[in-house]
This record gives structure tokens, sequence and C-alpha cells, in this order.
């Protein structure tokens, strides 16, 4: 596979490394480019690919991952098309809001387009992403989206109206996490423990909770019942947060991104 990449930033980079690291491209056949030196720079030291500024260089491209700003993809996708000129290309992008319809609105008859939604936890191999496909990509490009994406992480094919879910919960959802560690941390601080221990308790617990969530494959209310006895320090606890309503604000929170991703992309 001939991969390109357009904005050499974080995600563009995580996104390349895992490609490279599983083995679906190897470095020698990915070119990146980027407006900015220094991007350009950080991400031939991070990948050994190749880097250029200007699109005209992912003129051989089988693939490209188009990793920048929502405002910048409109003059993306136009630069993609005249550098492809009349061959036919598979552009994967991440730009959050933009639906495929304004994708392929922008873009020349020979594109096939796929939407994705990685998030940020992809920077260390454990992202979680959403993807749907446009119009014109075949079943072959959904096997190659779902490799690239992969190779960071988990990845899951939804209709492109549950994008904007997919980025209220899994591409918001790792600030929730964050503020729920940092929470528990003050808990911990609170009862007396210092900070640096609250804190990698705090961490710790969360990684394991979530890892027997996914290894035993056990409901989340059934492992939380398993830990809460009656009339002990758990289930005073989750009284706690029931009475202060963590779990609708929680709820609330993934449906308020949601909606948020919707108008942006409008």
């Amino acid at each position: 596979m001939k991969l390109g990449v357009i904005g050499c930033g974080k995600m563009g980079t995580a996104l390349v490394e895992g490609a490279i690291r599983s083995g679906a491209v190897a470095a020698v056949d990915v070119t990146g480019v980027d407006p900015y030196q220094s991007a350009r720079d950080q991400f031939a030291k991070s990948t050994a690919a190749r880097s250029a500024a200007d699109i005209s260089a992912l003129a051989g491209s089988e693939v490209i991952l188009l990793c920048t700003k929502p405002h910048d993809v409109r003059a993306a996708m136009e630069a993609i098309s005249e550098a492809m000129a009349d061959k036919s290309v598979l552009v994967i992008s991440i730009a959050a809001g933009i639906t495929l319809s304004a994708l392929e609105a922008a873009a020349s008859e020979q594109i096939r387009l796929i939407r994705a939604m990685p998030n940020t936890p992809a920077l260390i191999g454990k992202g979680a992403a959403g993807y749907c496909l446009g119009s014109k990509a075949t079943g072959d490009d959904a096997k190659t989206a779902r490799c690239l994406l992969e190779a960071v992480g988990l990845a899951v094919e939804v209709p492109e109206r549950l994008m904007d879910a997919v980025t209220g919960l899994s591409g918001s959802g790792p600030a929730y996490v964050y503020l729920m560690i940092d929470a528990l941390a003050d808990g911990g601080v609170c009862a007396g423990l210092p900070r640096a221990d609250a804190l990698r308790l705090a961490t710790q617990t969360v990684i394991g909770a979530a890892c027997m969530v996914q290894e035993t494959g056990e409901h989340p209310a059934i492992l939380k019942d398993m830990v809460t006895s009656p009339g002990g320090t758990t289930i005073a606890g989750l009284a706690a947060l029931e009475r202060h309503g963590v779990r609708s604000a929680l709820i609330e929170a993934v449906g308020v991104a949601s909606r948020r991703a919707t108008e942006l992309g409008q």
C-alpha cells in the first residue's frame, strides 16, 4: 500500500506509526504532507517516512489519511483532486463533524471516501474509533480503513447517522475519564492519602476496572454487583454517586457532545 498523510500532527503521526508497527504499510511507502517544517521533521523522525510541504508529493498514493482541522478540509480535498488527476484513490478523513456529503461535494469523481473518528488514546495504541463508508467506497476500502484504525486500537463500522454519537462517546470520552481519575485522586487525598499515591491508585483502579469489562465480557452492572456487599463500603459510595447524579451527568455529557459534533458539521 502506498500511503499518504495530510496533516502530520499527533493523530496523523500516531496512525502512521501504528500502521508501520502492525506491518500494514512500510515506512518507505509513506509520505506525509504538512505546511509546517517542525511538524514534518517530527513526523519523519517518529515514522522514518518521507515528508513534504506540498500535496503534489502524494500523487503516487493509493490511500490518503486526511488529518487536517475541519476548516481546512475543503481546500485539502480540492488539492487532492488536482494531485490525483484521473487516478482512483481512497481518502480516509478524521476531521470532526465533516460529513460524507460535504467531503464528496469537494472531491472529484475518482475519489472514494471514508469518514472516521479516532480518539487520542490512539497515540499509545489504545484508541477507539468509529468509521463509515462513502457512496463509492468498496468492501476492500472498508478492510483498509479497519486495518489502519485497528493498528492503534479498536475500530467499529457504524452508519454515518451514528458518527456524531461516536464523537460524543469515544471521541470526547477520554476527557470524561481523566476528570474521573482526577476526582478519585482528590477523594483519596481528602481521605488522607498522599497526592502521588492517590493518583497512582486511582489510575490503576480505572485501568483494572476497564480491563475486567474487556477481558471477562461481563456486563459492567454484573461486575459492579460482584464488589458490592450488603451494607458495605462500596454500596455506600455508589449511593453517594447516585445522589449526586453522576450516572445521569455522564449520559448527558455524551448527548451534549454528540449534538455539538452535529452543530460543527453544519
